[in-house]
């Protein structure tokens, strides 16, 4: 378990837990709001299959104390980076800090290796932009597909 001792403002500890027997199914079934399946998908399902495919990605369970509320995974580039992505926080539990939350959460994590932390966003998704500039993550003007990729000092 990753625990940062961050809540949220309903004042729920956050914490990421490995997705395991217990827990894949209410992962699985995490879903964003409508209006955000232009850059996420419909379920967080799709990221689970992605990372059990994948050497490259894995999937962390959030929880808001012993609830599933979202889905983040992590993974190591060839030059090895940390990279966050595949953020989903289920609709019904936006807005109240989850997600950022999570994301200080991991890359405070992320950081203890010693490697540059990067993750990236679609342009349009301005909610993301706004969330990861509060985090201190800085654009690096590199475009990952059609993302911008941002990062956080060291």
């Amino acid at each position: 378990m990753i625990n940062s001792g961050l809540c949220d403002r309903a004042g729920r500890r956050v914490t990421l837990r490995p997705v395991d027997d217990d827990n894949w199914r209410a992962v699985a079934d995490v879903a964003p709001r409508d209006d955000q399946r232009a850059w996420v998908p419909a379920l967080a399902a799709r990221y689970l299959l992605l990372t059990m495919r994948s050497d490259v990605w894995t999937s962390l369970a959030v929880y808001a104390d012993e609830t599933v509320v979202g889905h983040v995974m992590w993974g190591v580039d060839d030059d090895g980076s940390r990279w966050i992505g595949g953020m989903v926080i289920d609709a019904a539990e936006q807005h109240r800090g989850v997600g950022r939350a999570t994301v200080r959460t991991l890359a405070d994590w992320l950081a203890t290796q010693g490697h540059p932390i990067r993750l990236s966003y679609h342009p349009d998704n301005t909610q993301a932009a706004a969330l990861y500039r509060s985090l201190n993550f800085h654009p690096t003007g590199a475009m990952e597909d059609d993302e911008l990729v941002a990062e956080l000092p060291r």
